[in-house]
């Protein structure tokens, strides 16, 4: 369904997303987008991920007055833009097109009658196919991302066990912890801390992390 996103935690939260998405997103989308969503973590709409091939079929989920409609958060009215001829298909609105298309949402009501009508559909579909042939395509298929898997897991296990002392720590119990809207370390004064010389211990998670401070004017 189109309100729908997609994207990586990894960097943003204290981890990487080892066994996932550094294996195969690159083979889908391309080595620059596959390294930009890795890395900085910005969201795809439903939209975007299904114009770069990551998904089959987007419905839509909200309802306005009883009629469907597209998510009114992301651009659906065009594929380029008509000043710099990029393409925009997917990608959120900004200012008061973002504004309207917020109060436009909650407005409305969501049903997810459309997406159980796809799945359904889907399921039908390979249901008319012989079980065991179906089976080995689609392990065929996937054979890239377990090689991939099969190659790294040992060390991507290690690092991930050792980080979750250091950045894991801090990232996750931020996003669990910290205060609505603010999910995220201070990045900037972690990078300072680091950067003169600072052991990862509970001083600098306190002096770093949203739950821990002062939001009192």
């Amino acid at each position: 369904q189109d309100l729908a996103k997609f994207g990586q935690a990894g960097p943003k939260h204290g981890s990487a997303p080892d066994g996932g998405s550094t294996d195969f997103l690159h083979l889908f989308v391309g080595i620059e987008k596959a390294m930009e969503s890795c890395t900085v973590c910005d969201p795809w709409s439903a939209h975007e991920a299904l114009r770069l091939g990551l998904l089959t079929e987007v419905v839509p989920a909200l309802k306005i007055k009883g009629e469907y409609i597209n998510n009114p958060m992301v651009r659906t009215d065009t594929w380029i833009s008509k000043k710099t001829g990029e393409i925009i298909y997917g990608l959120p609105k900004k200012g008061e097109r973002l504004a309207k298309g917020k109060e436009l949402f909650k407005s409305g009501e969501v049903d997810l009658t459309r997406l159980d009508q796809a799945v359904e559909k889907m399921c039908t579909k390979l249901m008319m196919t012989f079980p065991n042939c179906l089976s080995k395509t689609i392990n065929s298929i996937r054979k890239k991302k377990l090689e991939h898997w099969d190659a790294n897991k040992e060390s991507n296990r290690d690092w991930l066990a050792l980080n979750m002392m250091t950045e894991a720590k801090a990232g996750f119990k931020a996003f669990n912890d910290g205060p609505k809207g603010n999910k995220e370390v201070d990045f900037v004064k972690m990078r300072q801390m680091l950067a003169q010389g600072l052991e990862w211990n509970e001083e600098m998670h306190r002096a770093i992390s949203p739950q821990y401070q002062n939001t009192e004017v």
